[in-house]
């Protein structure tokens, strides 16, 4: 009787068919054919998806690796993409027992011309940051939308506005006029967390747009009108953190994906910890493994999968969306190896890229750990072509506000640009007056908007690539002391019905519209002026409340004279005699002629810009 129950058993076992599988997803859903990176990581997802075998069939394609977790949802499916494989969607195929439990579809397509030859930003360049939400709302219908938590609130300050990449492609012209060439907005992606959503940097899909934004298919047509207007898209990437509602965190793919066990313990934010030669493990640990707050869950790139899925949604960025650049949020806070694996694998599949590191400190030597090139006494190789010059961004700041002294006021920002010495690469860093997380400098200067114009001018002239906050060309002010809602403020004329439009200029005041005019010229002429591009830079140690500074290259220079002073300066130019002696000047902005005698006479709180000749 036992035999015939055993064998009845297994007849109905047999005849059961194997259980149906939902794949949830497949990351990246597509890749390029062409790609240095031809070996591509699969993240796939689906209830009980590892006992199941993947299968495809697909000339050029092959499956190589497939790998669990300690989730059972999860499998780590690795396909090499030969060379000569046709672009086309296809089926992979998910199989128990000999069935088949799942499809999903995949995609190869066709890389555009010249893709892994891009040029990035640099020097040549002056960079926009707008925050979108903020910037303009050209599309009133994707404000709110079902299945996002955070509903628009314009009222609030920290809440959805409803600006979004429609807004942003009808002002591109506007962002052109003004002399910008490239464009980085704050995170677009998906953030689907329940307040605070509008900044984007608590990412809750590394593969979706914010459909309050719009779609992917918007982000590649911002970034194709954009290059046709001489703009490029400067992408900000979060690799350090996602966002608490984040998809993952219903499901981690495994034990070790989030650190501190997915735990909230918040970093110390010691980030000297990580070359210090004298710092406990435990403040380093601390530093990179630490979380910023609660709603941001710290990823750790120190497990393998994870960290592959970083570099390709990276990549896959790049290609999908046509960018030339990327801004990297936060960027020591991430592990050390991790930084440097990525940034490699992205110029080996694009070596003329460009991208720029968030590292705030004021410590040149701290920035200029992660800029390629740099020779380390902790061994860590850097790739990283530029970082954001937070130390000239403090002391410009200092000395706008601070009395002339031995060591105040342009005296310090003087000696932090003496400390270019200690970076591989000082021309390629981007320099800043202000940014998103900061204050605005009109408010940092208690609005004085002379010692503002002084500040813009420095930025539009030093060495590097200039980075402007929008709205600051209308004299957007916000609080003093940091308020990221306050801040962050629409654009005038963003919004229908707003009483004031920064971009046809009507309702402006005369002060909004002479700030304006300045910026417009300046960057214009930044623009066309090669050697504030690519000469060198030599500075004259300031006396008297004047700071003086030439870029030169060959026969070309232009002469810079802050004068930060309440009375005007007579400055003898004798001492400038290697830029000045048997040479014509002209004033940069409007070319008027301009007599060289033995001196000058420099007005109050001003900045004299001379093209010499």
């Amino acid at each position: 009787m036992r035999t015939i129950l055993c064998m009845l058993a297994l007849l109905l076992g047999l005849s059961l068919p194997a259980r149906a599988t939902d794949i949830e997803r497949i990351e990246p859903a597509n890749w390029w054919v062409g790609m240095r990176h031809s070996q591509v990581e699969l993240l796939v997802h689906g209830k009980g998806i590892s006992a199941s075998t993947p299968k495809l069939s697909r000339a050029g394609v092959a499956i190589v690796a497939v790998q669990k977790t300690d989730n059972p949802n999860y499998l780590f499916v690795t396909v090499k993409i030969a060379g000569d494989a046709m672009p086309g969607a296809f089926d992979i195929e998910f199989v128990e027992s000999g069935k088949v439990v799942a499809t999903h579809p995949w995609r190869l397509d066709a890389r555009e011309p010249g893709s892994a030859q891009r040029r990035g930003f640099d020097a040549r360049d002056a960079i926009y940051l707008v925050t979108p939400d903020r910037f303009a709302n050209g599309d009133p219908s994707n404000d709110s939308v079902a299945g996002m938590t955070e509903t628009a609130n314009r009222a609030n300050p920290n809440g959805r506005h409803g600006g979004d990449i429609a807004g942003i492609r009808q002002h591109l012209d506007y962002i052109a006029g003004m002399g910008f060439t490239q464009l980085w907005p704050t995170p677009m992606l998906e953030n689907n967390q329940p307040q605070y959503s509008y900044h984007g940097y608590a990412i809750t899909d590394l593969y979706r747009t914010d459909p309050r934004m719009g779609s992917n298919e918007d982000f590649q047509a911002l970034s194709r009108e954009a290059k046709a207007k001489g703009i490029g898209i400067v992408m900000d990437i979060v690799l350090n953190h996602i966002g608490s509602k984040h998809w993952w965190m219903r499901d981690l793919p495994a034990k070790d994906w989030i650190n501190n066990d997915a735990t909230f313990t918040p970093t110390n934010h010691r980030r000297t910890a990580i070359q210090d030669p004298h710092a406990a493990p435990a403040d380093r640990a601390a530093f990179t493994d630490g979380w910023f707050v609660d709603a941001m869950p710290d990823l750790n790139q120190r497990n393998p999968h994870l960290a592959r899925y970083l570099i390709q949604n990276t990549l896959w960025w790049i290609e999908y969306a046509g960018l030339s650049g990327i801004r990297e949020d936060t960027f020591g806070y991430a592990d050390t190896q991790f930084l440097s694996d990525w940034a490699k694998a992205v110029l080996t599949e694009y070596p003329d890229f460009a991208m720029v590191g968030e590292e705030w400190s004021i410590n040149p030597a701290v920035v200029a750990h992660w800029q390629r090139g740099k020779q380390n006494a902790s061994g860590h190789v850097p790739h990283m072509p530029s970082m954001m010059d937070f130390p000239i961004h403090i002391a410009l700041r200092n000395a706008l506000v601070q009395p002339e002294g031995w060591e105040t006021g342009w005296m310090g920002l003087y000696e932090m640009l003496a400390n270019d010495f200690v970076y591989p690469d000082p021309d390629a860093l981007v320099v800043f007056a202000e940014n998103h997380d900061t204050p605005r400098l009109l408010a940092h200067v208690d609005g004085n908007l002379a010692r503002w114009q002084l500040g813009m001018a420095y930025l539009a002239t030093v060495r590097g690539t200039p980075q402007f906050y929008y709205g600051s060309e209308v004299l957007l002010r916000g609080p003093k002391e940091r308020d990221d809602g306050q801040l962050r403020a629409d654009m005038p004329g963003g919004w229908a019905g707003d009483p004031a439009n920064a971009f046809s200029g009507n309702g402006l005041g005369d002060a909004q519209q002479s700030a304006q005019r300045y910026i417009r010229a300046l960057f214009n002429w930044r623009k066309r002026t090669p050697v504030l591009h690519d000469g060198a830079l030599t500075h004259f140690a300031p006396i008297d409340g004047v700071y003086v500074y030439v870029r030169h290259r060959g026969d070309s220079a232009v002469m810079v004279m802050l004068n930060k002073q309440d009375a005007p300066r007579t400055v003898a130019l004798d001492r400038f005699d290697a830029f000045l002696k048997g040479r014509r000047a002209r004033l940069a902005l409007t070319g008027k002629p301009l007599a060289l005698g033995s001196t000058l006479e420099i007005p109050a709180m001003s900045a004299t810009l001379l093209e010499i000749e």
